[in-house]
């Protein structure tokens, strides 16, 4: 059975974190990917650590199914290939800092020449306009300015970032359904779509319930550590040997907890939690009465307690812990492939199930420029040009040059 993209050509012109997770998601999808990489150092994640045979680990897990050429797209050869790419591809998607594309002479406008049907998307920290647009931005600058470090980590406490690349992965994924909208598009009237997003935009796009209140009524959401905003009891509480999380956000939950859970049901009656605007006017108390039941048993009691009385809850996990869950595992979130370099590795499986045949790992990461030779010859180079452009500087393999070094 056809992957979904099966035939779509990807050129991916993109580096770290939020372009390569875009492609990486096409890839698993069946679209052939080649990803253009600077030389000698490639994509900026390859410098990361860990590393298994001088290959990172971290890179790995986010490239796979793609193929690698290293090009150096400053030299007028470099250029002619990236372009002859260009001309074949459905998709090209590139998160350089704005204007870089267009002094190398492969932004939309120059590649619209060559194939009018070219979905091309752009990536930056703050978009291609705006006061801002020629600004360089990273995650965490995202973060910053998106309001989003402000309402994370404990109360009055500093700043705190989200744990993961939030606004990475979020520009990712708007690039993302953008791009197979605009596939869509395409299928249906032949056109093709130059669309860009941001790291700032998309991660602030994610605000939903901040934005309503704002707007509703001028609050400014701060940190409020695992709570929640308009319900509790909704947050991680302490146990005996770490947290669990609790969600009896309804009167049916709430009557749950008390009764069949932390077995007190007069809480139920107390003024202080009666209604659900009682209970988060006094969410300290509140927090303070659960915590002294919890504290006397670990959180392994705890959870198979609420899973009985149907009261949404969960332990709260370090990343090991989260790794090696049954569930997780079962789910197969975490599988293995075979890497020409690191040997066999871990992977992240897809967090989509579905009735067909939608994802796929078919190889993976390539080490930089592995298949630079291949690509070329694809476009229909010679053995004695390829070696020329290697001896020139123009294309790069990392292994072939110790082959012959």
């Amino acid at each position: 059975m056809a992957l979904p993209l099966e035939g779509v050509k990807v050129l991916d012109f993109t580096a770290v974190m939020a372009g390569p997770y875009c492609t990486l998601m096409l890839a698993d999808m069946g679209a052939d990917v080649i990803k253009i990489e600077t030389f000698p150092d490639g994509d900026g994640s390859r410098r990361f650590e860990p590393k298994v045979n001088d290959e990172s680990y971290c890179f790995a897990v986010l490239n796979r199914n793609k193929k690698s050429v290293a090009l150096d797209v400053k030299q007028p050869q470099g250029k002619e290939i990236f372009m002859q790419l260009a001309a074949k591809a459905d998709i090209i998607v590139e998160n350089y800092r704005p204007g870089v594309t267009r002094k190398l002479g492969v932004d939309y406008e120059t590649v619209k020449k060559v194939n009018p049907a070219i979905i091309y998307a752009s990536i930056s920290g703050f978009g291609q306009t705006g006061p801002y647009g020629r600004k360089g931005g990273f995650d965490i600058i995202a973060q910053g300015m998106s309001g989003i470090m402000r309402m994370t980590g404990e109360a009055g406490g500093r700043p705190a970032k989200v744990g993961i690349a939030m606004n990475d992965i979020a520009a990712g994924t708007t690039a993302l359904y953008a791009i197979l909208g605009s596939y869509i598009k395409k299928l249906k009237t032949g056109e093709g779509m130059y669309l860009e997003t941001s790291l700032l935009e998309a991660g602030l796009a994610w605000t939903f319930w901040e934005f309503g209140a704002y707007f509703g009524s001028g609050e400014i959401p701060l940190a409020n550590g695992t709570r929640h905003r308009r319900s509790t009891p909704y947050q991680a509480y302490k146990t005996q040997d770490g947290y669990v999380t609790v969600g009896a956000n309804s009167e049916k939950l709430w009557g749950n907890f008390c009764t069949q859970v932390i077995e007190k049901p007069q809480l139920m009656e107390d003024p202080r939690f009666k209604t659900l605007p009682a209970r988060l006017k006094n969410i300290d108390a509140l927090q303070n009465e659960i915590e002294r039941v919890f504290l006397t048993r670990p959180t392994s009691h705890w959870v198979p307690k609420l899973d009985a009385a149907a009261v949404p809850a969960g332990p709260v996990y370090t990343y090991d812990q989260a790794l090696a869950d049954p569930h997780i595992l079962a789910r197969n979130m975490v599988t293995e492939i075979d890497h020409p370099k690191i040997g066999r590795m871990k992977n992240m499986g897809s967090p989509v199930k579905t009735s067909g045949e939608f994802t796929k790992f078919r190889t993976a990461a390539p080490w930089l420029g592995q298949h630079s030779d291949e690509v070329l010859q694809s476009l229909g180079y010679k053995t004695g040009q390829i070696a020329a452009l290697h001896a020139q500087g123009v294309v790069y393999d990392k292994y072939r040059e110790k082959a012959t070094a």
